[in-house]
């Protein structure tokens, strides 16, 4: 049973001494607001930690396969649609809207965040019923280049006759960013996906818990820091998800200049007169 009620929710993390979502288009540079030199991270980069983490959870069981996974051939799997017994037998004009419905119940990340599936044989297109804003910075971050050696060469060509195969490369960090990231989840297009109350439990706990699982040299100490939940009372929701964002309020402590740490912060949260609407407070 899909979900009946709208969520929107806001999502805290943080990043020291590492870079959270490299530029390719800038050498792998963590991504920036160039007017404001504000921290981004995209949606997209915090999608891949969700499916990495339910693949290790779930490990690929029927219901919570993964579509959207490393070196995947995404018209195989969608060609593996209409070989079902669901698909086949329909007529031609039906077989479009079965291979959808397979998808949605094979693939977690389908029925949550949507896919488009008409690169091969034609199973349709999704829009998923959680969608993420960009991360963006607290304050403004500081990028640092770093300069690192590797003792070895890649080849015999490239050997010294000395002995000495050092060679140079360069690694990019942020001394620390708080990331503030906005979430929705409707269940209009819920119930058109078949993501259901298990789904969404699921989604809080990869949040939660994904960097936990993500770790890699080149993102430093990557932690979730708070997930503030609105639950409304209905499926239209009860207030515009804006005027809620807005209840949780995060500034530096008096005194504070130069933020290195999550402690540097203070999060207020504003939880009077939201009427039928709930805050649960997943972190934070």
């Amino acid at each position: 049973m899909s979900i009946e009620k709208r969520y929107d929710f806001v999502f805290l993390f943080d990043v020291k001494d590492g870079n959270p979502n490299g530029d390719p288009d800038a050498g792998n540079l963590p991504r920036i607001d160039p007017e404001t030199g504000m921290g981004l991270v995209t949606d997209v980069c915090l999608k891949r930690k969700v499916r990495n983490f339910v693949q290790i959870v779930k490990n690929n069981d029927e219901c919570h396969d993964i579509f959207i996974r490393e070196k995947g051939i995404l018209n195989q799997l969608i060609d593996e649609a209409h070989e079902q017994e669901s698909v086949k037998n329909k007529e031609k004009g039906e077989k479009t809207e079965a291979a959808r419905q397979y998808m949605c119940r094979r693939y977690y990340d389908i029925r949550t965040f949507g896919a488009v599936m008409t690169t091969g044989k034609n199973a349709g297109q999704v829009r998923g019923p959680v969608q993420l804003t960009f991360s963006r910075s607290i304050d403004p971050v500081i990028t640092l280049e770093h300069s690192i050696t590797r003792m070895a060469v890649t080849n015999e060509k490239d050997a010294s006759e000395t002995g000495d195969n050092r060679t140079m490369g360069r690694k990019f960090t942020v001394p620390y960013g708080l990331y503030r990231c906005h979430g929705f989840v409707s269940p209009h297009f819920a119930q058109q996906t078949g993501f259901d109350e298990a789904d969404l439990e699921l989604f809080w706990q990869a949040l939660v818990n994904m960097f936990e699982q993500d770790r890699a040299a080149a993102r430093g100490q990557m932690s979730a820091r708070g997930l503030y939940v609105f639950e409304h009372s209905n499926n239209l929701g009860d207030a515009p998800a804006d005027s809620l964002f807005k209840r949780i309020h995060i500034a530096k402590k008096d005194g504070v200049d130069l933020v290195r740490d999550f402690e540097d912060y203070v999060v207020e949260v504003n939880e009077q007169e939201l009427g039928a609407t709930k805050l649960l407070r997943k972190l934070g």
